[in-house]
């Protein structure tokens, strides 16, 4: 990276921080912008190591009277929050939305060339590209702290950036952007960065489509068009029309798991959201194309269907429009609760794709092909992509929701009680009734209110088009009796097998039972046809870091992934893997290009499913810039680990792996499961309690009300160790995994070997290396300084203290390096940068967790309220959060 990208960067921060500075002068006086800075002055010298100026930082913010507290955090998180539209302007300008060592930024044009050197044909290229399936399924996992309303004025302010910079020559057209660009500002401090109430799952579908509204709908066709263009100079063959490599699936309106707020209605009113808003869309496109395509040369087939018409092509749009609009004008009404008739609607791919087809066709028939492949070819891939619904919708239930289905009906029919029965009994029932010719479920059956809302969700499933459903999931997933309930349902309710259904395997124990789970599956009589030989597995990654720690829950989900290879295989099943990964390393976080070549070999075959969740939907895909490189990379990925799998890992790495992963294990569940100082450390040091008031998704925080760490979900527990930078689920128990093998002959050069010639190992480094970074000891301890009163939890937290540092100078060992991220500097500088603004919001939610409990929780509504902000700021300051 030379000197001068980062100028601009820093030009940036500068621009929009003396923006706001302006704005706060504004509203509360300069007095209160000069108390701003002493306070980052504060923190700038606390950084410089000299332990005085910290000190002066906590006295300093503990002198300001009550009613600067808010004021205070708020322009903190503001702060932050304009530190990262820099950054994703200054990422979006230089195409850079991962973060690389040098040397590592993928790029498509490179991939195709390495994959002819190697031996791959032209034609196998195309084929695999154009027979990729990648779906990338957004969920609205509670992390997206920010409104709204906010992001939108946030884009805005990204746009003036850009005014600005394109501006030399032209001063008064810089003169109005950055007069423009004071006005968002004051429109963002004027406006509240908590939401008030929680948001529906609903609300949340409206966000994940306004993402597609925003900025994929632009993103999808530029992103054909380059690999169009690469396929013509690489191969001499374009991208078939209706190649679709990227597609987008949701989660949002379709999760039950532990959320009971997504019911059947929810289901069937973010459906037909999504029916409405894709003909509001496409509506706009067609709109653009009968004004463009006024020629009057067409082919024989498009006079054989409008006639005589001067402008064919016109007519045919016109035809077209007026259906789309009799869809859209439908969906709304009933949306509404109004019933209408569906007759003149589109309701299929198809029915929107072969009109604009027999345009394309007959334009390139008669010569027109510059007009063919313009804005028309855009349209048609928007269609291959987003069909007539935007997204597919997954649905997701746990396990125990259909046995309890089972066990009503079982037992309303006199048949016996289904959860006493074992394993095979379940089985022998369920593949009988799949091919029975009755019905299993009565007409007028009584059941229970949560087995009809389960029944109900079927119903939704019969009624739908297939096009319009992606998969659905089974969490809590242990045995194959789970999949074949699911099947039965379907079967019943629908009266054929429809979706894909896939097992998630979350824990550690299901990790590794997920081999033998599937393969008893594949083996069961009948099974495979009613797959049509194609499988789907989820791999969690959140909980089974939670239950096992990181390192262990790491090694576990690449060996359940090699596992259910080669049972596929020899199956001869098509597995597609379907990756819960999360925003934060804890929760299987990271570049996403790493990620995925890190996986074992044959386990991306050309197919490959994955979450993007919650703040990551908005990082990658918010602009349209930004998700167009987001889509390159994950192209680049499956097509490399596709033609160029990575390398099987040596017998001797993966008993290296097994002992690393045992030790880490053992010294992760000593701590967090068989420690009785923990759970109270972990109340008492983290904002954990005061959480769940701060209103984020639509899922309550904990699964159950009561009982320690294993009933809080893992987003909230990831959520609370990162506010006060312990970090502790990323490392616990690698730290003394590592250091015992250093200390044994011969012990480092495996591991350095490890690290250079098995991606697998060395990701998992670098996620350490970037973890232990943003992770500081000093803030964690004055927490702990501030909020723990006894003895046996200050000896716990000063233990876990020294392992982050013992982990640190363990690492730094391994990785041959003076300190941490020196081949990374933007990340380096991006932590530094915002560090300065991160300590105040850090000592401030201290303070105030304080007060909060002297109060017994009944402090202030301002004061509330600042508690909120400082968790948003931080989590804004340190990007990947939740």
């Amino acid at each position: 990276m030379s000197h001068d990208l980062h100028e601009s960067l820093r030009e940036n921060v500068r621009i929009l921080g003396d923006s706001l500075g302006r704005t706060i002068a504004d509203d509360l006086g300069q007095g209160f912008v000069d108390k701003i800075e002493t306070i980052r002055a504060h923190a700038k010298h606390g950084r410089q190591g000299e332990t005085l100026h910290q000190r002066e930082l906590i006295e300093y913010l503990r002198q300001l009277p009550e009613s600067d507290l808010l004021p205070v955090t708020r322009a903190f998180n503001q702060f932050l929050n304009l530190a990262n539209i820099a950054e994703q302007h200054y990422r979006a300008r230089f195409r850079r939305v991962e973060d690389y060592k040098p040397g590592m930024q993928p790029a498509l044009g490179e991939l195709l060339a390495r994959a002819q050197q190697a031996g791959s044909s032209p034609r196998k290229l195309v084929e695999t590209l154009a027979n990729m399936r990648v779906e990338l399924v957004l969920t609205a996992h509670p992390t997206e702290v920010i409104r709204r309303t906010l992001i939108q004025k946030y884009d805005a302010i990204d746009e003036c950036l850009t005014a600005i910079e394109s501006s030399e020559d032209y001063p008064e057209r810089g003169a109005r952007a950055q007069g423009r660009l004071e006005e968002l500002i004051s429109q963002a401090w004027h406006t509240d960065e908590i939401r008030h109430e929680r948001p529906t799952p609903v609300d949340e579908a409206k966000w994940g489509f306004a993402v597609i509204e925003n900025s994929l709908w632009q993103a999808v066709p530029d992103f054909h068009r380059d690999l169009d263009n690469l396929l013509l100079e690489t191969a001499g063959e374009r991208l078939p029309l209706d190649a679709a490599p990227i597609r987008y699936a949701s989660w949002m309106g379709g999760d039950r798991d532990g959320n009971p707020n997504v019911t059947a209605k929810v289901t069937r009113e973010v459906l037909l959201l999504g029916r409405w808003m894709a003909a509001d869309l496409y509506l706009r496109d067609l709109e653009q194309l009968k004004t463009e395509l006024s020629m009057w040369k067409a082919n024989s087939a498009l006079r054989a269907e409008v006639g005589e018409a001067a402008e064919p092509y016109r007519e045919l749009l016109k035809r077209l429009l007026t259906k789309v609009e009799a869809t859209r004008d439908w969906a709304k009404a009933r949306l509404d609760g109004r019933n209408v008739d569906d007759e003149a609607i589109i309701e299929t791919r198809d029915q929107l794709y072969a009109p604009l087809l027999a345009c394309y066709r007959s334009l390139c028939d008669v010569g027109l092909d510059t007009i063919a492949n313009g804005a028309l070819l855009d349209t048609l891939r928007r269609v291959a992509v987003f069909g007539v619904t935007l997204t597919k919708l997954d649905l997701r239930q746990e396990a125990g929701r259909h046995a309890q289905v089972m066990e009503e009906l079982t037992d309303a029919l006199g048949l016996g009680n289904y959860r006493e029965w074992d394993e095979e009994q379940r089985q022998a029932f369920l593949l009988d009734e799949l091919t029975s010719r009755r019905p299993l479920i009565p007409r007028r059956w009584e059941c229970s209110a949560e087995s009809r809302e389960v029944i109900d969700t079927f119903r939704v499933i019969a009624q739908e088009h297939s096009e319009a459903l992606g998969t659905y999931i089974i969490s809590m997933a242990g045995e194959p009796s789970d999949v074949l309930t699911v099947a039965l349902l379907m079967k019943e309710v629908g009266g054929a097998v429809s979706l894909p259904i896939a097992p998630l395997f979350e824990t550690l124990a299901d990790l590794d039972h997920a081999g033998a789970v599937v393969d008893r599956l594949l083996s069961l009589p009948g099974y495979r046809s009613l797959i049509r030989d194609r499988q789907e597995v989820m791999i969690g990654y959140s909980d089974s870091a939670k239950d096992a720690g990181q390192l262990a829950a790491a090694w576990a989900q690449y060996r359940a992934q090699e596992a259910l290879v080669t049972i596929c295989d020899n199956h001869g099943v098509d597995l597609t893997l379907f990756h819960g990964r999360g925003g934060t390393v804890g929760r299987g976080g990271g570049p996403a290009h790493a990620a995925i070549l890190s996986q074992p070999p044959g386990s991306v075959n050309g197919s490959l499913r994955v979450t993007e969740q919650g703040e990551m939907i908005r990082f990658k895909f918010g602009q349209p810039d930004i998700a167009l490189r987001s889509m390159e990379i994950y192209a680049c990925a499956v097509l490399e680990a596709t033609l160029l799998p990575p390398p099987a890992p040596e017998p001797r790495w993966r008993e290296e792996m097994d002992r690393l992963a045992d030790i880490a294990h053992a010294g992760y569940v000593g701590i967090v499961r068989e420690n009785p100082d923990f759970v109270p450390y972990f109340r008492a040091v983290t904002p954990e309690g005061a959480l769940g008031r701060l209103p984020l998704g639509s899922r309550p925080a904990k699964r159950r009300q009561d009982g320690g760490v294993e009933t809080l979900r893992a987003i909230p527990w990831i959520f609370a160790w990162t506010q006060i930078r312990l970090m502790l689920p990323a490392w616990l128990g690698s730290g003394e995994a590592f250091a015992r093998r250093l200390q044994e002959p011969g012990g480092l050069e495996l591991l350095q070997e490890m690290r250079d010639r098995w991606p697998f190992f060395g990701t998992y480094l670098d996620m350490l290396e970037m973890l232990l970074a943003k992770a500081d000891t000093a803030i964690a301890a004055y927490y702990e300084h501030r909020l723990v009163d006894e003895p046996s939890l200050k000896a716990l937290g000063k233990s876990l203290r020294e392992r982050v540092i013992r982990l640190e100078s363990v690492l730094l060992d391994i990785l041959q390096q003076e300190k941490l991220l020196e081949n990374t500097p933007l990340i380096r500088q991006a932590i530094d940068v915002r560090n300065p603004y991160i300590d105040p919001l850090h000592g401030l939610q201290a303070e105030l967790l304080q007060r909060n409990r002297d109060a017994d929780g009944a402090i202030s509504a301002d004061l509330s309220r600042a508690l909120m902000v400082t968790m948003a700021g931080i989590a804004a300051g340190l990007r990947n959060t939740g």
